[in-house]
């Protein structure tokens, strides 16, 4: 049987939890945050713990516009300095939410959640602090 790994929160992931939070409240779903957390300790978490690699690889998508290779490249280039594993930042989607995470060795990292009608990622935010848990 395969070793289970640990999950740990980044403290960008706990600050997007806030904002769904406050996204859910105004637009009148606040139940709906229960149920995100419900989601999150019953499958999300238990289930990287044990398939790490079952979100699909984040960098593996060609890109489609200009911006998104510039963004991509600097992507990369931050990701380079935690681990050398192109294929260790992955998106899983479950849900209204997508997740990007890190497997690096024993830990899986979740770095960001975001609702489908969020916006963006703040990749900068992200990775200014490198995995602050």
């Amino acid at each position: 049987m395969a070793k289970q790994l640990i999950v740990q929160l980044a403290a960008n992931f706990e600050r997007n939890l806030e904002d769904i939070n406050r996204f859910l409240i105004e637009a009148d779903a606040p139940h709906a945050y229960d149920l995100l957390l419900d989601e999150l300790l019953g499958k999300v978490i238990p289930n990287l713990e044990r398939y790490p690699e079952m979100g699909r690889q984040f960098l593996a998508r060609p890109p489609s516009s200009v911006e998104s290779t510039n963004g991509l490249e600097s992507l990369r280039v931050k990701l380079l300095a935690l681990t050398t594993d192109s294929t260790a930042l992955r998106e899983y989607i479950f849900a209204d939410y997508l997740v990007l995470y890190v497997v690096n060795g024993d830990i899986v990292y979740l770095l960001a959640i975001k609702h489908h009608r969020q916006l963006s990622f703040d990749f900068d935010a992200q990775w200014g602090g490198r995995f602050r848990s």
